[in-house]
């Protein structure tokens, strides 16, 4: 039986607040030692991903003072999710059909967690060495 975003995703994750600066944001993203996290909202919903090269390329490049400019800044359009209880082939597809390395994984409303390429494939090499 195919495995679900649920299954495979790393749970429990952390996210940046959209009105944290972006040096508390890398500050979060250093902690962690992960180059992206969601951004979440005031309201709890899901804003989008910062990753450390959306902050050098998107802000510093651009002459913006980290330590004044705002995480959900760059929280722009509508995040690409996978629902949790969505197959791991339909992430993969996900994936590869926007070019995004990570997905938060969305029940419901909620944020559940996140499912980054490295959890994809280290699931389907192990599924495929156990055959």
């Amino acid at each position: 039986m195919a495995k679900t975003a649920r299954e495979v995703m790393t749970g429990g994750t952390e996210c940046v607040g959209e009105n944290d600066t972006l040096v508390e944001a890398a500050q979060k993203l250093a902690h962690f030692d992960v180059d992206g996290l969601p951004i979440c909202g005031e309201d709890n919903r899901l804003k989008g991903i910062i990753t450390s090269h959306n902050i050098v390329t998107r802000s510093i490049a651009l002459g913006q003072d980290p330590s004044q400019t705002k995480a959900g800044s760059l929280g722009y359009g509508k995040p690409i999710t996978i629902g949790a209880d969505d197959s791991i082939e339909d992430a993969l597809k996900t994936m590869t059909d926007h070019n995004v390395r990570r997905l938060p994984v969305i029940d419901g409303h909620d944020l559940v967690g996140v499912l980054h390429i490295t959890d994809v494939v280290d699931h389907m090499t192990a599924h495929s060495s156990s055959r």
